[in-house]
């Protein structure tokens, strides 16, 4: 048996809940939503999935993404909720020794996104908020910074996580990032109608930064479009939408758009993979839709999550 969980600060309090309700010692198999839609992750029998798409072979499956609703029964929890982590709390309540409930407050609010400009502008002010955008899986090498977390949630307060030296450093490193991330913002974004289109293609590396300081900079659109090369794979694009948490005017379902394109999210944001060859053909689309600003349709059979 063993946590298949993504690596983002949901993901890392799932695995944090699971250990604690089952077992401390389970081990822990990082996965991306879009590897686990093509069918490139070993889910075994027994495994525990948690804020990622369904898996047949899992033993138990617990998700809130729009776009990965169940086909068939299962056993776990699926519901629409602010986290993951939040059903996984929810479902072992007797289990729980430490009392989660501030952990928990603060991983629904981050992976909502409900967020003030402050906490946007200034994240070193809220250890949780800093904490989380030290979490990305853009860089597999940081797997054991990923089980570290999990570790040091599961056995500290949150001081003591933010006073671990390898914590502080990556808070400064996320610090410094910001800073500079307003710059590239300013350099790789225009805006189309009510669309901030921020296009990254053109650079060596992808900068990290702040996934909602879009948001304040550009007050006057509704959502934002993120497209990057993928940093290993040149020869794939990553696309990325999310609603404005400001200016919440955008009535486009972000998951149900996305799932045309080998994708899926929430009805909020998303995200999409797909080869370079159909780069412009798909980013058009989508831009297309998302400058409408009308709802879509969801014409996928009753119960039937996107795969690839």
């Amino acid at each position: 048996m063993r946590i298949v969980t993504r690596p983002d600060f949901d993901g890392v309090v799932c695995a944090v809940l699971l250990r604690e309700a089952i077992d401390k010692a389970l081990p822990i198999l990082w996965a991306e939503p879009g590897d686990m839609q093509h069918g490139r992750v070993d889910v075994q029998d027994g495994d525990i999935v948690a804020n990622l798409p369904f898996h047949d072979r899992c033993r138990m499956w617990f998700d809130h993404h729009y776009s990965n609703t169940p086909a068939r029964p299962f056993e776990g929890v699926f519901e629409m909720a602010p986290s993951a982590a939040g059903l996984i709390h929810r479902y072992y309540a007797d289990r729980l020794q430490r009392d989660h409930g501030e952990l928990i407050r603060q991983t629904d609010k981050i992976d909502a996104a409900d967020l003030s400009e402050d906490e946007v502008q200034f994240p070193e002010k809220y250890p949780y908020v800093l904490l989380s955008m030290t979490v990305s899986g853009r860089n597999l090498d940081d797997e054991s910074y990923w089980n570290r977390l999990v570790n040091l949630l599961l056995t500290g307060t949150i001081d003591d996580v933010m006073a671990d030296a390898e914590v502080r450093r990556r808070c400064d490193q996320v610090v410094a990032e910001n800073r500079a991330y307003r710059d590239y913002l300013r350099e790789h974004t225009t805006v189309h109608g009510v669309v901030a289109v921020t296009d990254f293609r053109a650079l060596d590396e992808t900068p990290r930064g702040n996934r909602f300081l879009v948001y304040s900079m550009f007050p006057e659109t509704v959502v934002q479009m993120k497209i990057r090369l993928a940093d290993r794979d040149r020869e794939k694009v990553i696309v990325s939408v999310g609603h404005s948490i400001f200016n919440r005017n955008c009535r486009v379902n972000v998951g149900i758009l996305l799932s045309r394109y080998q994708g899926g999210g929430h009805p909020g944001a998303g995200s999409c993979s797909f080869h370079v060859r159909h780069g412009e053909a798909y980013i058009g689309a989508i831009l297309e839709v998302l400058m409408r600003n009308e709802p879509v349709a969801d014409t996928r059979p009753a119960g039937e999550s996107p795969a690839s």
